[in-house]
Protein backbone atom coordinates (compact mmCIF):
# COMPACT_ATOMS: atom_id res chain seq x y z
CA UNK A 1 0.00 0.00 0.00
CA UNK A 2 1.12 3.17 -1.03
CA UNK A 3 2.30 5.95 1.71
CA UNK A 4 3.74 9.16 2.74
CA UNK A 5 5.44 9.05 6.10
CA UNK A 6 7.67 11.43 7.74
CA UNK A 7 9.69 8.76 9.28
CA UNK A 8 10.37 5.34 8.74
CA UNK A 9 8.54 2.13 9.81
CA UNK A 10 9.52 -0.76 11.54
CA UNK A 11 9.99 -3.49 9.23
CA UNK A 12 7.18 -6.48 9.65
CA UNK A 13 5.35 -4.32 12.51
CA UNK A 14 2.25 -5.33 13.63
CA UNK A 15 -0.44 -3.01 11.95
CA UNK A 16 -3.23 -0.64 12.88
CA UNK A 17 -2.80 1.60 15.97
CA UNK A 18 -6.49 2.12 17.21
CA UNK A 19 -8.11 -0.60 19.31
CA UNK A 20 -11.27 -1.29 21.83
CA UNK A 21 -10.56 -3.46 23.83
CA UNK A 22 -11.57 -5.39 27.19
CA UNK A 23 -9.11 -6.36 29.77
CA UNK A 24 -8.63 -9.90 30.42
CA UNK A 25 -5.92 -9.97 33.10
CA UNK A 26 -3.86 -7.75 35.39
CA UNK A 27 -0.21 -7.67 36.58
CA UNK A 28 -0.07 -7.72 40.20
CA UNK A 29 3.56 -7.62 40.10
CA UNK A 30 3.70 -4.38 42.24
CA UNK A 31 2.58 -2.90 45.54
CA UNK A 32 0.12 -0.51 43.64
CA UNK A 33 -3.82 -1.00 42.89
CA UNK A 34 -4.26 -1.60 39.72
CA UNK A 35 -5.59 1.47 37.78
CA UNK A 36 -8.26 -1.29 35.84
CA UNK A 37 -9.74 -4.84 35.81
CA UNK A 38 -10.97 -7.75 34.20
CA UNK A 39 -13.95 -6.44 32.02
CA UNK A 40 -13.26 -2.84 31.47
CA UNK A 41 -13.08 -1.52 28.42
CA UNK A 42 -9.82 0.33 27.32
CA UNK A 43 -8.50 1.68 24.22
CA UNK A 44 -4.33 2.52 24.34
CA UNK A 45 -3.30 6.07 23.09
CA UNK A 46 -1.59 6.58 19.79
CA UNK A 47 1.74 7.31 20.89
CA UNK A 48 2.33 5.68 23.94
CA UNK A 49 5.35 8.00 24.89
CA UNK A 50 2.93 10.93 25.45
CA UNK A 51 1.29 10.86 28.46
CA UNK A 52 0.24 15.02 28.94
CA UNK A 53 0.06 17.85 26.62
CA UNK A 54 2.96 18.63 27.75
CA UNK A 55 5.42 16.18 26.97
CA UNK A 56 9.05 16.09 28.95
CA UNK A 57 11.03 15.32 26.22
CA UNK A 58 11.32 14.50 22.12
CA UNK A 59 10.74 11.04 22.20
CA UNK A 60 7.72 9.48 20.31
CA UNK A 61 6.60 5.92 20.11
CA UNK A 62 3.83 5.33 17.70
CA UNK A 63 1.90 2.24 17.25
CA UNK A 64 2.18 0.53 14.31
CA UNK A 65 5.06 2.15 13.59
CA UNK A 66 7.75 2.75 15.88
CA UNK A 67 6.40 -0.05 17.87
CA UNK A 68 3.97 -2.92 17.01
CA UNK A 69 0.44 -2.47 16.06
CA UNK A 70 -2.97 -3.87 17.59
CA UNK A 71 -3.66 -6.06 14.98
CA UNK A 72 -4.12 -9.10 17.13
CA UNK A 73 -6.48 -10.70 19.19
CA UNK A 74 -4.15 -10.18 22.30
CA UNK A 75 -2.10 -7.44 23.37
CA UNK A 76 -0.22 -6.36 26.66
CA UNK A 77 -0.11 -2.81 27.62
CA UNK A 78 1.43 -0.87 30.65
CA UNK A 79 -1.62 0.68 32.51
CA UNK A 80 -0.67 4.06 32.06
CA UNK A 81 -0.88 4.04 28.53
CA UNK A 82 -4.59 2.95 28.15
CA UNK A 83 -7.60 5.12 29.05
CA UNK A 84 -11.20 3.80 29.76
CA UNK A 85 -13.47 4.30 27.06
CA UNK A 86 -16.93 5.93 27.12
CA UNK A 87 -19.63 3.39 28.82
CA UNK A 88 -22.25 4.39 26.03
CA UNK A 89 -20.35 3.67 23.07
CA UNK A 90 -19.89 0.36 21.54
CA UNK A 91 -16.34 -1.09 20.90
CA UNK A 92 -16.98 -0.03 17.08
CA UNK A 93 -16.77 3.32 18.03
CA UNK A 94 -14.77 3.32 20.31
CA UNK A 95 -12.03 2.38 18.28
CA UNK A 96 -12.32 5.09 16.19
CA UNK A 97 -10.97 7.51 18.78
CA UNK A 98 -7.36 6.98 19.56
CA UNK A 99 -6.12 8.07 16.36
CA UNK A 100 -9.25 9.90 14.22
CA UNK A 101 -10.82 11.34 17.59
CA UNK A 102 -7.57 12.59 19.85
CA UNK A 103 -6.07 14.12 15.99
CA UNK A 104 -9.61 15.73 16.22
CA UNK A 105 -9.77 17.35 19.32
CA UNK A 106 -6.44 18.65 19.32
CA UNK A 107 -7.06 20.08 16.24
CA UNK A 108 -9.99 22.09 17.47
CA UNK A 109 -8.22 23.56 20.50
CA UNK A 110 -9.29 27.11 20.82
CA UNK A 111 -12.38 26.72 18.83
CA UNK A 112 -15.76 28.92 20.31
CA UNK A 113 -19.27 28.97 19.95
CA UNK A 114 -20.04 30.10 16.54
CA UNK A 115 -16.77 29.99 14.89
CA UNK A 116 -16.40 28.41 11.38
CA UNK A 117 -13.95 25.72 10.43
CA UNK A 118 -13.03 24.28 7.03
CA UNK A 119 -12.24 20.81 7.41
CA UNK A 120 -10.90 18.94 4.39
CA UNK A 121 -11.70 15.58 3.50
CA UNK A 122 -13.99 12.75 4.71
CA UNK A 123 -11.72 10.25 6.12
CA UNK A 124 -11.84 9.40 9.63
CA UNK A 125 -9.94 13.08 11.16
CA UNK A 126 -12.67 15.29 9.32
CA UNK A 127 -15.73 13.40 10.26
CA UNK A 128 -15.09 13.14 13.56
CA UNK A 129 -14.21 16.55 13.81
CA UNK A 130 -17.22 18.03 11.63
CA UNK A 131 -19.41 15.83 14.55
CA UNK A 132 -16.95 17.57 17.45
CA UNK A 133 -17.19 21.29 15.59
CA UNK A 134 -21.34 20.57 15.44
CA UNK A 135 -20.88 19.74 18.76
CA UNK A 136 -19.55 23.17 20.42
CA UNK A 137 -21.57 24.86 18.19
CA UNK A 138 -19.58 26.11 15.79
CA UNK A 139 -19.85 26.10 11.33
CA UNK A 140 -18.71 23.67 8.95
CA UNK A 141 -17.43 24.20 5.67
CA UNK A 142 -16.37 21.00 3.87
CA UNK A 143 -13.49 20.34 1.35
CA UNK A 144 -13.65 17.56 -0.56
CA UNK A 145 -13.43 16.19 -4.69
CA UNK A 146 -16.60 14.26 -4.15
CA UNK A 147 -19.91 15.77 -4.80
CA UNK A 148 -21.54 12.52 -3.34
CA UNK A 149 -19.11 12.57 -0.49
CA UNK A 150 -20.09 16.31 0.25
CA UNK A 151 -23.86 15.66 0.16
CA UNK A 152 -23.52 12.48 2.33
CA UNK A 153 -22.01 15.05 5.15
CA UNK A 154 -24.44 17.49 4.77
CA UNK A 155 -27.50 14.38 5.22
CA UNK A 156 -25.96 13.09 8.60
CA UNK A 157 -26.03 16.84 10.20
CA UNK A 158 -29.16 17.84 8.72
CA UNK A 159 -30.83 17.92 11.86
CA UNK A 160 -28.69 20.64 12.47
CA UNK A 161 -29.94 23.74 11.16
CA UNK A 162 -27.57 26.05 9.73
CA UNK A 163 -24.04 24.21 11.38
CA UNK A 164 -23.28 23.15 7.37
CA UNK A 165 -22.85 26.39 5.62
CA UNK A 166 -21.60 24.82 2.56
CA UNK A 167 -19.35 22.64 0.89
CA UNK A 168 -16.21 23.63 -1.92
CA UNK A 169 -14.39 21.00 -4.41
CA UNK A 170 -10.87 21.14 -4.63
CA UNK A 171 -10.64 19.42 -7.64
CA UNK A 172 -13.25 20.67 -10.08
CA UNK A 173 -12.40 24.22 -8.60
CA UNK A 174 -9.06 25.68 -8.34
CA UNK A 175 -9.11 28.36 -6.27
CA UNK A 176 -11.59 26.97 -4.04
CA UNK A 177 -10.10 29.43 -1.65
CA UNK A 178 -12.39 31.94 -3.25
CA UNK A 179 -15.17 30.27 -2.90
CA UNK A 180 -14.45 29.62 0.80
CA UNK A 181 -14.53 33.18 1.41
CA UNK A 182 -17.21 33.79 -0.42
CA UNK A 183 -19.42 31.72 2.14
CA UNK A 184 -17.90 33.55 5.23
CA UNK A 185 -18.58 37.10 3.21
CA UNK A 186 -14.93 37.43 2.85
CA UNK A 187 -13.93 37.54 6.05
CA UNK A 188 -12.49 33.93 6.19
CA UNK A 189 -12.98 31.02 8.49
CA UNK A 190 -11.72 30.98 11.74
CA UNK A 191 -9.66 27.40 11.76
CA UNK A 192 -8.13 25.17 9.32
CA UNK A 193 -8.40 21.40 9.76
CA UNK A 194 -5.27 21.58 6.62
CA UNK A 195 -4.72 17.68 5.53
CA UNK A 196 -3.39 18.85 2.01
CA UNK A 197 -0.08 19.93 2.42
CA UNK A 198 2.01 22.23 0.66
CA UNK A 199 -0.28 21.62 -2.12
CA UNK A 200 -3.27 23.34 -0.54
CA UNK A 201 -1.72 25.17 2.46
CA UNK A 202 -1.40 28.99 0.84
CA UNK A 203 -4.82 28.59 -0.26
CA UNK A 204 -5.58 27.31 3.33
CA UNK A 205 -4.07 31.01 4.64
CA UNK A 206 -5.51 33.12 2.01
CA UNK A 207 -9.37 32.02 2.96
CA UNK A 208 -8.05 31.97 7.27
CA UNK A 209 -9.10 35.49 8.74
CA UNK A 210 -6.70 37.58 10.11
CA UNK A 211 -5.39 35.88 13.41
CA UNK A 212 -7.09 32.70 12.51
CA UNK A 213 -5.66 29.49 13.43
CA UNK A 214 -4.49 26.54 10.62
CA UNK A 215 -4.52 23.27 12.35
CA UNK A 216 -1.79 20.83 9.98
CA UNK A 217 -2.99 17.50 10.36
CA UNK A 218 -1.29 15.58 7.44
CA UNK A 219 -0.10 16.09 3.49
CA UNK A 220 -2.26 13.82 1.45
CA UNK A 221 -1.87 15.88 -1.57
CA UNK A 222 1.53 16.20 -3.86
CA UNK A 223 4.27 17.76 -1.79
CA UNK A 224 6.09 20.92 -3.89
CA UNK A 225 8.38 23.08 -2.40
CA UNK A 226 7.47 25.94 -4.48
CA UNK A 227 3.86 26.01 -3.56
CA UNK A 228 4.74 27.55 -0.43
CA UNK A 229 6.61 30.87 -1.81
CA UNK A 230 3.61 32.78 -0.79
CA UNK A 231 3.51 31.24 2.65
CA UNK A 232 6.15 33.54 5.15
CA UNK A 233 3.98 36.71 4.01
CA UNK A 234 0.71 35.35 4.51
CA UNK A 235 1.35 33.86 7.94
CA UNK A 236 2.93 37.22 8.96
CA UNK A 237 0.67 39.69 7.59
CA UNK A 238 -2.83 37.84 8.67
CA UNK A 239 -1.22 37.14 11.92
CA UNK A 240 -2.06 33.37 11.57
CA UNK A 241 -1.33 30.59 14.09
CA UNK A 242 0.00 27.58 12.41
CA UNK A 243 0.33 24.89 14.44
CA UNK A 244 1.28 21.29 13.55
CA UNK A 245 -0.95 18.14 14.83
CA UNK A 246 0.95 14.82 16.00
CA UNK A 247 -2.27 13.15 16.86
CA UNK A 248 -2.17 14.23 21.17
CA UNK A 249 -1.38 12.88 24.71
CA UNK A 250 -3.14 10.38 27.16
CA UNK A 251 -4.24 13.96 28.91
CA UNK A 252 -6.40 15.08 25.79
CA UNK A 253 -7.90 11.83 25.63
CA UNK A 254 -9.09 11.98 28.51
CA UNK A 255 -10.68 15.15 27.97
CA UNK A 256 -12.43 14.50 25.01
CA UNK A 257 -14.11 11.42 26.45
CA UNK A 258 -15.40 13.79 29.23
CA UNK A 259 -17.09 16.06 26.13
CA UNK A 260 -17.80 12.76 24.74
CA UNK A 261 -19.48 12.04 27.56
CA UNK A 262 -21.67 15.26 28.31
CA UNK A 263 -22.81 15.38 24.82
CA UNK A 264 -23.20 11.91 24.59
CA UNK A 265 -21.46 11.91 21.17
CA UNK A 266 -21.69 8.63 19.07
CA UNK A 267 -19.87 7.63 15.91
CA UNK A 268 -21.48 4.53 14.53
CA UNK A 269 -22.45 6.73 11.29
CA UNK A 270 -18.87 7.39 10.96
CA UNK A 271 -18.24 3.49 9.95
CA UNK A 272 -17.99 3.22 6.59
CA UNK A 273 -17.39 -0.68 6.37
CA UNK A 274 -16.94 -3.88 8.96
CA UNK A 275 -14.14 -6.49 8.15
CA UNK A 276 -13.67 -9.31 9.73
CA UNK A 277 -10.62 -10.49 11.65
CA UNK A 278 -9.50 -13.00 9.11
CA UNK A 279 -10.44 -10.60 6.23
CA UNK A 280 -8.11 -7.96 7.86
CA UNK A 281 -5.47 -7.79 4.73
CA UNK A 282 -8.58 -7.14 2.77
CA UNK A 283 -9.47 -4.28 4.94
CA UNK A 284 -5.98 -2.73 4.54
CA UNK A 285 -6.32 -3.02 0.81
CA UNK A 286 -10.09 -1.64 0.39
CA UNK A 287 -8.50 1.55 2.74
CA UNK A 288 -6.11 2.16 -0.42
CA UNK A 289 -8.22 1.16 -3.05
CA UNK A 290 -11.50 3.00 -2.11
CA UNK A 291 -10.48 6.45 -0.06
CA UNK A 292 -13.53 5.29 2.85
CA UNK A 293 -16.17 7.64 4.11
CA UNK A 294 -15.44 7.42 7.56
CA UNK A 295 -13.49 4.71 9.31
CA UNK A 296 -12.91 1.07 8.71
CA UNK A 297 -13.25 -1.14 11.49
CA UNK A 298 -11.56 -4.74 11.86
CA UNK A 299 -13.91 -6.89 14.39
CA UNK A 300 -12.13 -9.24 16.55
CA UNK A 301 -14.35 -11.80 18.10
CA UNK A 302 -13.95 -12.23 21.70
CA UNK A 303 -12.13 -15.27 22.37
CA UNK A 304 -11.07 -17.61 25.70
CA UNK A 305 -9.77 -15.62 27.97
CA UNK A 306 -5.79 -16.56 28.17
CA UNK A 307 -4.35 -18.88 30.41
Amino acid sequence: MAHNLPRPVLPNVVPTSDAACTVTHVSLSNESSPKFTPGTRVSPIQDIASLTTDPPSQTRCWLAADTDGVLATHVVFPEHVLVKIPTHLSDAEASILPCAGVTAWTTLQGLKKGDVVLIQGTGGVSLVAVKFVVAMGGKVILSTASAEKARRVEKLFSGTEGSIIGSVNYASNLDWHEEVLNLTGGVGVDLVLENGGTSSLVKSFKCTKRGGIVSQVGYLGKQDPAELKEMLPLLIDRKILLRGINVGSRQDFEEMNQFIDQHGLHFVELIDRTFSFEDAERAIEYLGEVGPFGKIIIEVKKSESLT
